[in-house]
């Protein structure tokens, strides 16, 4: 039976790794991320592949960086014949990517060759993509640029979050992985390579891109909160102090201009906190003040300084 390393970290790559042990696959070994502090306490945390892992009892790996000598040396004294990743975190170095017969695999987010990079998912709901998908690709030096195996779509639609897409997409991913599995380990197959002139990229989020610019579409606006919930939200200055935004309600197509300079805030109610944008305005409807938890704006209103007329920046 061929050997199989499978590498991969957060809960997208789950689902894979759960793929490969439903085809009764012989996995000899997992690597992923190491343990990392979470939360207020930071209290040292084993990834959602290393916990999937040893539930099922397979060794685990889990070098600080995979470039190393001895991590490659640690990895290939497993004797893969194939390795597959999903979503792991780090770049395989060439010295790897030669170690199993049958090639390095990779399950990527997105519709390749758009969106390389780690933020795939987060990126295409920001925006504004009505349609993502999975490709299956065997691993190269450069950036997600390998030949693609085979390729699923995934619908996008005004309800999805990064989470909800995360969750559709994890699905897709490990359909596919289980679709194409016989022939991979099979031999190597025959795949397509990428038009580099349709490369565009997708960096993982920073700080900045979390930051809501008021003079935007409300469209635009609503597309980048919904791309940073549940994991990070949206963000403005109210006071000087950052106040998040988890929840946009979809804005109407062709709604009216808000009449006001963007950031200014037209109305607060138990319903919605109303924002005037560089094109219309939005409806906050789920929000978290400094200091304080995520909140319904229901609960928000009750008792707010925050009135007609504030400003938000």
């Amino acid at each position: 039976m061929k050997r199989i390393v499978f590498m991969g970290t957060p809960a997208f790559a789950v689902s894979c790794l759960e793929a490969l042990l439903e085809s009764e696959c012989n996995i000899v070994a997992v690597v992923t991320q190491p343990d990392r502090p979470q939360g207020r306490k930071k209290v040292l945390t084993p990834s959602p592949v290393k916990e999937a892992a040893l539930k099922h009892h397979l060794p685990v790996l889990q070098p600080e960086r995979m470039r190393n000598p001895e991590a490659v040396e640690e990895l290939a004294s497993f004797h893969p014949d194939l390795i597959v990743t999903a979503a792991y975190g780090q770049i395989l170095p060439k010295s790897l990517l030669h170690v199993p017969e049958l090639g390095c695999v990779n399950v990527h987010g997105s519709l390749l060759p758009a969106y390389r990079g780690g933020a795939p998912i987060q990126r295409s709901i920001i925006n504004g993509e009505t349609k993502t998908g999975i490709t299956l690709m065997y691993m190269a030096e450069g950036l997600d640029t390998g030949d693609m195996i085979a390729v699923q779509e995934v619908e996008i639609t005004d309800e999805d979050t990064s989470g909800t897409l995360f969750e559709k997409m994890s699905v897709a991913g490990a359909e596919l992985l289980k679709r194409e599995l016989p022939r991979l380990l099979q031999s190597r197959v025959e795949a397509q390579p990428q038009d580099e002139s349709l490369a565009t990229y997708a960096p993982n989020l920073t700080r900045e891109d979390e930051k809501i610019d008021w003079t935007s579409s409300a469209r635009s606006i609503f597309n980048q909160v919904r791309g940073l919930s549940p994991f990070s939200g949206g963000y403005t200055l109210w006071n000087d102090e950052v106040f998040k935004v988890w929840e946009i309600e979809r804005p109407e197509e062709n709604g009216p201009e808000a009449g006001a300079a963007p950031g200014t805030v037209l109305d607060v109610s138990s319903q919605a906190i109303v924002v005037a944008c560089g094109d219309g305005a939005v409806a906050l409807k789920k929000v978290q003040p400094a200091g304080k938890k995520a909140m319904p704006v229901s609960e928000f209103a009750r008792g707010t300084a925050m009135q007609a007329g504030t400003v938000l920046g």
